[in-house]
């Protein structure tokens, strides 16, 4: 009979959240930095203790409007979608026992495109939303997806077996996938507009929109973060977490509603952005482990610093045209997946 081998980690915990955070740090002063007007650090410095603070400082008023009304919320924006993406993944990626799952695969993206689509289809403008029916609208969808899959699993399987939830979230992904090309292929001048929607971006959002994703952020993250051991048992297995005495049942269903309302969230204010919530819990788990009391945090930092990277290069590698985040993370995401792919494959499939 063969011993499995100790995998021994690149990094302990202490140099990880150390590198993390002065990751996200760096992406934060990066992307507030760079535009068509260079702002030095420690301008930018003076600037967020100012307004976070109340520090004194003599700012120029021109470069305090460009970094506090348009490059930082636009930063802080990006940070939190990469980040519910990022955490999220990681957290269906251990409660499905799945390196594949990702935000995506129970179809909860989809049903907040359709959400979003119907309303640049329909012009729909709820009076009292105004400008924020678009995110609205798209949140309550996807919540509405997660609760119909879950639903139709118990139909089909009344344990809900985890097997049985990826397939339904695949036949609705696919439905609600469906539904959307044919409103598109309807469409008129709407066109651009929704194709630009569902590529992803965080262009021309301010504070408002962060005012919109918080809450859903700080809500989902903190109950996935309390979660955490549950999805260390849950990890090996549903029999076992149960002998462990874990209520999976109720475990799993506030893991893929909590999970589902960040990524809604997310995609509500951001459109349709792939591959972080499938490659950085990847590459944190092969830096630090499977333990997801470290997992989920270091892959919500690091979320966030990813998705604020990309933006940055959306609006600068052909500046002043203005790339779809959604293309430049999947142009950093499939080839980095597909190195891990290749690399878990040399070694066994070992993750």
């Amino acid at each position: 009979m063969r011993k499995r081998s100790t995998r021994t980690f690149l990094l302990n915990k202490k140099t990880a959240y150390t590198f993390a955070l002065l990751f996200l740090a760096a992406a934060v002063f990066a992307g507030t930095a760079a535009g068509t007007i260079q702002v030095p650090f420690h301008q930018i410095g003076a600037i967020l203790a100012h307004h976070i603070i109340g520090t004194e400082a003599m700012i120029d008023t021109s470069i305090d409007n460009i970094v506090w009304e348009i490059r930082f919320p636009r930063v802080v924006l990006a940070g939190l979608i990469g980040a519910s993406l990022a955490i999220a993944g990681a957290a269906f990626q251990g409660l499905l026992r799945n390196p594949l799952a990702d935000p995506y695969t129970l179809g909860v993206s989809s049903g907040a495109s359709v959400g979003a689509v119907l309303v640049l289809f329909f012009h729909v403008s709820i009076p009292f939303l105004g400008r924020f029916t678009l995110p609205v609208v798209s949140v309550t969808t996807a919540v509405l997806t997660i609760f119909c899959v879950l639903l139709f699993a118990q139909a089909i399987e009344r344990s809900m077996k985890l097997e049985t939830i990826i397939l339904t979230g695949i036949i609705f992904s696919s439905f609600l996938g469906s539904f959307i090309s044919l409103m598109i292929a309807l469409t008129g001048e709407e066109l651009r507009q929704i194709i630009n929607w569902l590529l992803g971006s965080v262009s021309m959002r301010g504070w408002p929109y962060v005012q919109l994703m918080l809450p859903f952020f700080v809500g989902g993250s903190l109950l996935l973060l309390y979660l955490a051991p549950e999805l260390n048992a849950m990890s090996f297995g549903e029999e076992k977490a149960k002998h462990l005495g874990v209520n999976v049942q109720r475990k799993k269903m506030m893991v893929l509603i909590a999970g589902s309302v960040l990524t809604g969230a997310a995609v509500a204010v951001s459109g349709t952005i792939g591959f972080v919530g499938l490659v950085v819990p990847h590459f944190i788990r092969i830096l630090i482990g499977p333990d997801h009391r470290h997992l989920l945090p270091l892959s919500m930092i690091a979320g966030g610093g990813f998705l604020i990277i990309a933006d940055l290069a959306a609006r600068t590698v052909i500046s002043p045209t203005e790339l779809p985040i959604g293309v430049i993370t999947s142009l950093i995401g499939a080839p980095v997946f597909a190195l891990i792919l290749i690399n878990r494959k040399r070694k066994g499939g070992v993750a």
